[in-house]
């Protein structure tokens, strides 16, 4: 059986999804080059995601049921009440603040302005989770969440896409903001919101509610004609099925598992691994220049990765889930 206090394969995970999600930066950029607009690239991504989610959910479903049949002796999964479906239904509208604020500030501020906004989600995860009293906030998580946080100011700051003053726009730093207040939402309630709900019913919900919500403001907005674009370019539409895969779907899962296994304190820390990906993924694309300090900041993020998967998990980390 596996130890559940070791917090090394939760890390993995976690890390994993952060790696994923570190892409985004660049999709989102060459999506827009090919005239897509952000509520359209919102809906896209979040249908291929929930497609690609709700394919694993029937994988699922259909292994059970060939189980039962075969005489196996599934565990019980406890009554999934309105509160949890509340909280579901919190974490999707949390998921949907992350992809307006993050996608609209993208068009408004230099990326590397939109990140070290929206970055300060894991302190604020930290704090409501201390403040609730899910979490104890201990040495080691202290030390992780200023290397890291630290490490991620090194990483983006130093980048070329900073920029001065000059470039503030309020409007799209309150975006960003709303993209953080958003995922510490998410992560807040997904830790033990909805224990009962696998995580690949309750992530095909929230991109499914997602994909709705971006399709309704699309139209709202008067961008609803930016939904057929991808049918019309064969180049757009696969970068379209990339991002629901590779930068929705898979790491949606994954980081749901890690925030189930790790708590979303240490979670959210570890996905602070996220802008050093990109950062190396827009050297290696966009031959964009990695300065020294962003590589220190990567150090520290590592750095901070490495503590968190030294200290094992204690009670109020490891949260006993109903189903994985």
């Amino acid at each position: 059986m596996a130890d559940r206090t070791s917090p090394i394969a939760g890390a993995v995970i976690v890390a994993s999804a952060a790696a994923m999600f570190g892409m985004l930066a660049p999709v989102t950029r060459f999506s827009y080059a090919l005239g897509l607009a952000p509520f359209a690239f919102i809906t896209w991504r979040s249908l291929v995601g929930m497609v690609a989610a709700g394919g694993v959910m029937g994988t699922r479903i259909s292994r059970e049921r060939r189980a039962v049949a075969d005489g196996a002796d599934l565990a019980p999964r406890g009554h999934t009440g309105p509160r949890a479906v509340a909280a579901l239904t919190a974490a999707g509208l949390g998921g949907f603040l992350v992809n307006i604020g993050m996608f609209i500030a993208f068009q408004r501020i230099p990326v590397a302005l939109v990140l070290l906004t929206f970055y300060t989600y894991p302190a604020l995860v930290a704090i409501v989770a201390v403040a609730l009293g899910r979490e104890r906030m201990d040495r080691t998580k202290a030390l992780a969440l200023l290397l890291a946080s630290a490490g991620a100011v090194g990483v983006v700051a130093s980048g070329s896409g900073v920029g001065g003053l000059a470039q503030l726009d309020a409007l799209g730093i309150g975006l960003a903001l709303v993209a953080a207040l958003g995922q510490t939402l998410f992560v807040t309630v997904s830790r033990e919101g909805f224990p009962t709900i696998r995580t690949d019913e309750a992530m095909t919900f929230v991109l499914a509610l997602i994909a709705v919500l971006g399709a309704g403001t699309a139209v709202a907005v008067g961008t609803g004609d930016s939904l057929a674009l991808p049918f019309a370019k064969p180049e757009l539409l696969a970068l379209l099925v990339f991002a629901g895969l590779f930068t929705a779907a898979i790491p949606s899962l994954l980081l749901l598992v890690g925030i189930r296994r790790l708590g979303g304190m240490r979670a959210g820390i570890l996905m602070l691994i996220e802008p050093l990906v990109g950062v190396i993924l827009a050297a290696l694309l966009l031959s964009e220049p990695v300065a020294p300090a962003q590589l220190i900041g990567g150090l520290a993020i590592l750095a901070a990765a490495v503590l968190l998967t030294r200290a094992p998990l204690d009670a109020m980390d490891a949260v006993a889930q109903a189903v994985p």
